[in-house]
């Protein structure tokens, strides 16, 4: 069965760095969308990023743009996001989501994903 596990969150000091990771079984990484999404308290969520595996398309949203990386490892079936520079701003529970379906720049942030993992927490603070 599908499943999703996500770890290498934690607290981090603001200008630090974090690479979270999104373990995958169940399927494997060709022809499907991967996003990051993360939610702070009282706010709602927001999509990170993104890499639809078709074509190694890259999305991100403007505020992580020139900070955050995402990539994949076909082989470890994972996919990552390395996070640099970070701000308090990106504190939240990460959660990484997969899609079955084709995605674009449009449409990988406001998309109902199919399935998700139980999220990780980051948390940056001085």
């Amino acid at each position: 069965q599908v499943q999703l596990v996500e770890s290498g969150g934690g607290l981090v000091q603001p200008g630090g760095s974090l690479r979270l990771s999104c373990a995958a079984s169940g399927f494997t990484l060709d022809d499907v969308a991967i996003g990051w999404f993360r939610q702070a308290p009282g706010k709602e969520r927001e999509g990170v990023s993104c890499i639809s595996t078709s074509d190694d398309s890259t999305y991100y949203a403007d505020s992580v743009k020139g900070r955050f990386t995402i990539s994949r490892d076909n082989a470890k079936n994972t996919v990552y996001l390395q996070m640099n520079s970070l701000k308090p701003e990106d504190t939240g529970v990460y959660y990484c989501e997969l899609d079955f379906g084709p995605l674009d720049e449009d449409t990988w942030y406001q998309a109902v994903y199919d399935y998700w993992g139980q999220g990780t927490q980051v948390t940056v603070s001085s």
